[in-house]
């Protein structure tokens, strides 16, 4: 369970915490513009607010987020009975963080969804009563079952989670559903590891994630927790469980130095790691957990003897507005990867807009023969794809070596494919804002006037080892021969950037205006290099921007 991204660009999931606490009263149902707006939607009552989110360009078309409030961290991803089921961080009654329910959504594909109600809200005087925090969706004779963090107020001695002001503890709960459709929920009353580890000064416990491996414990489920010690940094720890609800710790399973940090605020500096997700993929096992405002994976192996994760290969899982991952298998066996991007401009205005936050596209996991971690984009995607476009470049002005596209991304809605040769001319690529002026004729061929980048890409064979992101220094490792492909998925204020299948980006940007601009692609460098560079809008997933 995350918090949102402050302005400084630090990702908090204390959602507690009392600048969120402050916001949350600020904003709350009351005084939103959007109260009252589910309760409308449902019920088929038109509202004024609906049409207002409907119309913002800044809401993406192809992405997951709920129709309108408040999103964060992906919850318990399952394929289920034929259909994906995502669930979600949410707050029903605001554009902030606060009151954590787990919101629901139902494709048949991954990439085209349907909301259906909310699966589990807090149970007033249960151990949820603050809070469903984050959790894992697994399945045991037959039932889909949820194990998840409850977060209930208690003494300074019961505290997981302090902020200085406040005081309150995480218990990891259970819950199941024999609905066809997971509509339904049925909460054990009484949390399934009450406590953590009898003698830990613990500086958080939360985010379980349950998986059976039989080849390493045969009798069961093993279960990785977030959390980490007081002066002794961050950890993930490990259980064992015949049944899904009688739970015996074992130990830590992986570990960190301690930081030099806040102690009101461990997950900045490192002391705390939540969200984790241990899985075997290939012939390896991977360890993935947030931390610092960033993703961290771990490629390596998960011993049988002792059960120690044994890190032979490790990086970030992307360099940019990403956090709070959860992986799931898919119907054909993939590991798929779905992560949490928040916003990164300020709480006022993504409050006043009505609506924070959006899932990733599914991202596909291997692992390489280097025994690095590979991220892809599920195949999936590629059915919202318009016809083909080949771009072709013309310098801006006789001479010049900037390059212009001769197409334009329309509604900022689209993916583009660039495949460049390396040579000894740098390369650059930019995409521009290349919105006509208003007095323009409508069948007027504008030239680009605009130096608006919405995002830049650098790379040279005097640095090869490196791809720079507008000033974000990415990995890249091009064996000799090998091109740089470069996918980016452009949709109403995110782009998600993948480079060779080993370095990921995802950014926010933001305009202003009533509609999306018109992007221009710009390169820099010879064009004989470019062996390939195409462009396709991409087909919105709903009729309007609300994903019902």
């Amino acid at each position: 369970m995350t918090q949102a991204r402050t302005q400084a660009g630090k990702t908090n999931r204390r959602g507690f915490l009392s600048g969120a606490a402050k916001a949350a009263a600020a904003y709350t149902v009351l005084n939103s513009p959007l109260a009252g707006y589910l309760a409308r939607a449902q019920s088929g009552q038109a509202s004024k607010p609906a049409l207002n989110l409907a119309s913002d360009p800044r809401r993406p078309q192809f992405h997951l987020l709920p129709a309108a409030n408040w999103m964060n961290d992906p919850n318990g991803p399952i394929y289920w009975k034929g259909r994906y089921h995502m669930f979600f961080q949410y707050n029903p009654n605001a554009a902030v963080w606060g009151d954590m329910h787990w919101a629901h959504a139902i494709s048949p594909d991954m990439v085209h969804w349907k909301h259906l109600p909310v699966a589990l809200a807090p149970t007033p005087g249960g151990p949820d009563a603050d809070g469903c925090f984050s959790g894992t969706a697994v399945v045991r004779d037959g039932v889909v079952t949820f194990l998840y963090t409850g977060v209930a107020k208690a003494s300074s001695e019961e505290a997981t989670l302090r902020d200085g002001h406040n005081n309150f503890k995480e218990t990891q709960c259970y819950a199941t559903s024999t609905d066809p459709e997971l509509r339904t929920w049925i909460k054990r009353p009484t949390p399934v590891i009450p406590t953590p580890p009898h003698g830990m000064q613990v500086t958080g416990f939360r985010d379980p994630a349950p998986w059976r491996e039989p080849a390493l414990y045969p009798d069961g489920w093993l279960m990785a927790v977030g959390s980490g010690e007081q002066k002794k940094g961050g950890a993930i720890l490990l259980y064992k469980s015949p049944d899904l609800q009688k739970w015996e710790y074992l130990h830590t399973v992986a570990t960190s130095t301690p930081k030099d940090g806040d102690a009101t605020n461990p997950v900045d500096s490192g002391d705390m790691w939540e969200c984790p997700d241990l899985f075997p993929l290939g012939n390896k096992h991977v360890l993935i957990y947030s931390t610092q405002g960033k993703v961290f994976w771990k490629v390596g192996e998960l011993d049988s003897k002792e059960l120690l994760f044994h890190e032979q290969q490790s990086g970030l899982l992307d360099y940019g507005s990403f956090y709070a991952p959860k992986t799931q298998l898919d119907k054909h066996g993939n590991r798929i990867l779905w992560g949490w991007i928040p916003e990164s401009r300020p709480v006022a205005e993504y409050s006043a807009s009505g609506w924070a936050g959006l899932m990733s596209l599914p991202r596909v996991l291997t692992v390489g023969n280097d025994d690095h971690l590979k991220i892809g984009v599920s195949q999936e995607v590629e059915k919202l794809r318009k016809h083909e476009q080949k771009l072709h470049l013309a310098p801006i002005k006789a001479g010049d070596k900037q390059l212009l596209s001769d197409q334009r991304l329309k509604d900022a809605c689209g993916e583009l494919l660039c495949v460049v040769k390396p040579s000894s001319e740098p390369f650059t690529l930019d995409l521009l804002d290349a919105t006509p002026p208003n007095d323009a004729p409508k069948d007027a061929t504008t030239a680009v006037t605009s130096q608006v980048s919405y995002l830049s890409i650098r790379y040279s064979q005097a640095n090869p080892g490196e791809l720079v992101v507008d000033q974000q220094r990415m990995p890249i490792h091009l064996a000799a021969g090998q091109p740089l492909e470069l996918r980016l998925y452009v949709d109403g204020s995110v782009i998600e950037l993948f480079a060779n299948n080993q370095s990921t980006c995802t950014k926010r940007f933001y305009y202003p205006g009533p509609t999306a601009p018109e992007i221009a692609i710009s390169i820099t460098g010879r064009p004989a290099d470019i062996t390939h560079l195409s462009l396709w809008q991409l087909s919105p997933i709903s009729s309007d921007r609300l994903t019902t």
